[in-house]
């Protein structure tokens, strides 16, 4: 599936599905009900950022599906680490949430996914604001349930709202310019903002996963009352298309699909979840995985180590078809994947030896020798998604941006482009080192019986590279030698997720590797990912801990762009902004999806062009060519 802001808030990964089909001030304007919305506006049954939504009022189906697509069969997916919890909203706060939990709720809104940045109603059957965009009304469906056969309310979006604002930092954040939600009436509910202007408020309160009200404010089947702050390995209550089959506590998770769902003949679900059940398999080591699947008891795998794409897929499956590899483009969102040192501790306090921690990092060597020259470096905040990369010097409306900043930002902001360092042979590598070495001096240190030391205090200077991955450890120990001929002291440390997590929210650690996926419409969410609130927040995305007042003015500066050329060139104002404070090391980059699957699922002609794979949203389980591979 595509990378949308849903996903990303969720725990794996922000919504916006590509470039600008136009610009456009405002949210659509298509009408799609009587004009009964409130104080005369206009109902609306889609959302776009920019543009006019692609689908009329009556749509039957989104165009990227088969409606025909047969139900039926499982899908075994794999897992990577553990799961002690079923409660998406302390996801990433308290334990390690389950694969998949989120299928069992829905939002306000689905986004399409052949448009940009659009979505259409789900839960909610329209939406109304203002030109100003000061507050939204959502108007729900009036047939739409939880699995216990209760009416989905606005007691549960206001319940919903309060929940992961009050107990989850990255959405409190993501939602803090919501001022309240509150009943108009039965059937709607509306958001008002703290300020007009925020264009995108409107849109992304429509993705905020609703949860039943009634049931969290229940007992369990001992009598204990819930609690919406706490985990719970109890199966939730969801509105859903899938709901909780079984489990075994960081081992399996089964998923079966609603066959009565209230919602599988929306025009939004119409070829959508085709598979009975959903399994993810859990392992705590990515080689067990592979086996796993080569053994056929995994029926689909991403593949994210360029190695194993290289290496451990020659096995008689794939010569004979049984097997199919498949990359996919990435067209839906940019990235950047960083060793992110904690500003949080005071070694790592200057830029300067943020800059020279990227001096000894050789990418070139690395990529050769352990990725078989498949990735190429991050250059930007938004590696991948180019209409927001920073390039060359900044001009037009993004230098005027930044003209209020001078004197706050670094100098070369407006002097030169940002370029990371080059490796790859003896000569760079030995440049490389000792320009690292003249940062290091700059900054207070100094070498005595060849180790680093702060020049004031004689205090070493040592490093753990800590990582939750057993696969990032070899990077990690490439990487280890040239810090150490610094002078530093260093070492490398893997543990498992659960430990880690605790760590990153008591931010207990100097270096880890961190990735930020961005959707092609930045916005709120670029508070939880530099902003100075979210720095000291537990469980917060700001894990470098990025105190900057200038990056938080353009933050807002992004937040409440009035156009698509207005959020580019903020945007890159931002990334440019980051990227000459040195706040990570950044890593690579690869433009396509892998993967692996057993050849026995069925999909689209054509694929969804933000899409992704679109599996399992739009793939279907092929009983003729199961049926072949069981006999061969």
């Amino acid at each position: 599936m595509a990378i949308t802001r849903r996903h990303l808030l969720q725990g794996s990964a922000l919504a916006a599905m590509a470039p600008a089909l136009g610009l456009n001030s405002g949210l659509s304007v298509t009408p799609a009900f009587a004009d009964d919305a409130p104080s005369g506006l206009k109902w609306r049954h889609g959302l776009s950022l920019f543009g006019n939504v692609k689908y009329p009022a009556d749509f039957k189906r989104f165009d990227y599906v088969n409606p025909d697509a047969p139900k039926g069969g499982l899908v075994r997916q794999i897992a990577i680490g553990t799961f002690d919890n079923f409660n998406i909203v302390v996801s990433g706060v308290k334990g390690s949430i389950a694969g998949g939990v989120a299928q069992i709720y829905q939002s306000l809104t689905t986004p399409s996914l052949d448009e940009v940045s659009t979505e259409y109603g789900l839960l909610a059957e329209a939406a109304s604001y203002p030109d100003d965009f000061s507050y939204v009304v959502y108007r729900l469906r009036p047939q739409a349930k939880w699995d216990d056969g209760v009416p989905v309310t606005p007691e549960d979006v206001i319940f919903s709202l309060g929940a992961f604002k009050t107990h989850h930092p990255m959405f409190s954040a993501y939602y803090s310019h919501v001022v309240r939600a509150e009943k108009v009436s039965d059937r709607e509910v509306k958001f008002v903002f703290d300020m007009p202007g925020n264009r995108e408020l409107p849109q992304i309160v429509g993705q905020l996963t609703i949860l039943p009200k009634h049931w969290w404010e229940g007992t369990d089947s001992q009598g204990r009352k819930r609690d919406v702050s706490a985990t719970t390995l109890e199966k939730p209550l969801g509105s859903g298309p899938y709901r909780i089959k079984e489990f075994v506590a960081g081992r399996t998770i089964t998923l079966e699909r609603v066959k009565d769902h209230w919602a599988r003949d929306l025009p939004t679900n119409v070829g959508c979840y085709n598979f009975d059940e959903l399994r993810y398999e859990y392992f705590r080591d990515p080689t067990v995985a592979i086996e796993a699947f080569k053994g056929d008891q995994i029926d689909w795998r991403t593949e994210n180590s360029a190695k194993a794409w290289a290496t451990a897929y020659d096995f008689p499956a794939v010569t004979d078809k049984r097997v199919v590899l498949e990359e996919f483009p990435n067209r839906s969102s940019g990235i950047m994947q960083a060793f992110a040192p904690n500003l949080r501790r005071a070694k790592f306090a200057d830029p300067r030896v943020r800059r020279a921690l990227n001096f000894a990092f050789d990418f070139e060597e690395i990529n050769k020798q352990l990725f078989f020259g498949q990735y190429k470096r991050i250059s930007s905040y938004f590696d991948g998604a180019e209409e927001l990369m920073a390039t060359g010097l900044p001009q037009g409306k993004e230098l005027a941006i930044l003209e209020p900043l001078r004197g706050q930002v670094p100098a070369e902001v407006f002097t030169t482009a940002y370029t990371n360092p080059v490796g790859g042979n003896p000569e760079a590598v030995r440049d490389n080192l000792r320009e690292a070495l003249r940062l290091l001096k700059e900054a207070g240190y100094e070498v005595r019986d060849r180790k680093l030391v702060n020049a004031k205090s004689g205090e070493p200077f040592s490093i753990e590279l800590l990582s939750e991955d057993p696969n990032f450890e070899r990077v990690m120990l490439a990487y280890k030698p040239s810090l150490e001929r610094l002078g530093m002291s260093v070492s490398v440390r893997t543990i498992d997720p659960i430990q880690y997590e605790n760590r990153l929210r008591d931010w207990d650690f100097d270096i880890v590797v961190a990735s930020w996926p961005e959707s092609l419409s930045p916005g709120n969410e670029q508070r939880e990912f530099w902003g100075t609130k979210a720095a000291d927040a537990p469980g917060s995305r700001n894990i470098v801990g990025i105190k900057n007042p200038a990056i938080d003015k353009l933050i807002e500066r992004v937040i409440f762009a009035t156009d698509r050329e207005d959020l580019v060139a903020a945007t890159k104002a931002l990334d440019r902004v980051l990227l000459w404070n040195h706040y990570v090391v950044p890593q690579w980059n690869y433009p396509k999806v892998r993967t692996a699957r057993w050849d026995r699922f069925g999909r689209p002609a054509e694929l969804p062009k933000y899409g992704l794979s679109g599996f399992p949203l739009i793939w279907w389980y092929d009983a003729d060519k199961a049926a072949k591979l069981k006999s061969s």
